[in-house]
């Protein structure tokens, strides 16, 4: 396929799916416009993702909406869900589904550093098990500065353990393909014990983005919870990937979150911490107050 076949299968993806579909024209009139300068006849595959995906975030300002080069080649001849998912297995997988680190650390605080957020059933086990190691402790600092995202339902059970019953209305999700809307609740059941009255700390970053920004945007709006560190990357759409080429995707944010507290999200903005300090000082000043709420009582 060569670079005028790339560009109109990405622009059908775009213009068909893309939440906001007067925003997919601009982006797709700009593009259009680019192939046709030939400004895009000396560069390769990888410098040809770059610029297609800067004309994009210049025309709709998402950070979720990408041309992507992948070194590795991808088999054309799946079906792009089942290829899809096989992917985000094997990614959840090599993460062990995005817990990185569980400790309970001196003064009874525990420690949870998740690097993505785990598609729920797949994930449950490590989560359940990470959420027993912490049970007993007394405040608890959940470690979002290098998660890049991940799985809606995953963010609906991390939240569920922080919250008593499923009488939490935590996010909608409104798709364009299927002009649907998906009400995220906290569940009834959770496989381990919940985390309940006492204090939840979630630590933010620059890096931090998608299902890990919904994961502290929704500890946030419902008070469950304070974020301390930086304002994240600020990325809100819900996200399928389309192999075009072997080597070339196109990512196209095809749905929307609709927060039931604030009726919107962090798109563009991310989320702000209630605390305001540079990442490397985060995690110092959540687990000094922490400290000094459980000697106060």
């Amino acid at each position: 396929m060569q670079t005028p076949e790339i560009i109109a299968a990405a622009l059908q993806r775009l213009t068909d799916e893309y939440i906001f579909p007067d925003k997919a024209a601009l982006a797709a009139g700009a593009v259009t416009a680019a192939l046709s300068a030939g400004d895009f006849d000396a560069l390769d595959g990888p410098a040809l993702c770059t610029r297609v995906t800067e004309i994009f975030f210049e025309q709709c300002a998402d950070k979720h909406l990408r041309l992507m080069w992948s070194e590795e080649p991808q088999d054309l001849d799946k079906e792009e869900d089942d290829d899809g998912e096989a992917m985000f297995a094997a990614m959840m997988l090599a993460a062990n589904y995005g817990v990185r680190r569980v400790e309970r650390l001196e003064g009874n605080v525990g420690y949870l550093d998740l690097t993505l957020v785990s598609d729920a059933a797949a994930g449950a086990r490590v989560i359940a098990a990470a959420m027993e190691l912490v049970a007993n402790t007394e405040a608890l600092i959940i470690d979002l500065r290098a998660n890049r995202g991940g799985a809606p339902n995953g963010v609906q059970l991390w939240c569920s353990y922080l919250f008593p019953d499923d009488e939490t209305h935590l996010n909608d999700v409104c798709s364009r393909v299927d002009d649907t809307t998906r009400q995220y609740w906290t569940l009834a059941h959770v496989d381990g014990s919940r985390y309940l009255d006492r204090p939840v700390y979630v630590l933010t970053s620059g890096t931090t983005f998608s299902g890990g920004e919904e994961l502290a945007y929704n500890l946030k709006t419902q008070k469950r919870a304070t974020l301390v560190g930086e304002t994240t990357r600020g990325g809100a759409h819900p996200t399928d990937f389309h192999p075009l080429t072997p080597h070339v995707v196109v990512a196209v944010p095809n749905a929307r979150a609709i927060n039931p507290v604030t009726g919107t999200n962090w798109e563009g903005v991310g989320v702000e911490p209630d605390v305001a300090v540079s990442a490397d000082e985060a995690f110092d000043v959540a687990y000094r107050d922490a400290r000094d709420r459980i000697a106060g009582g």
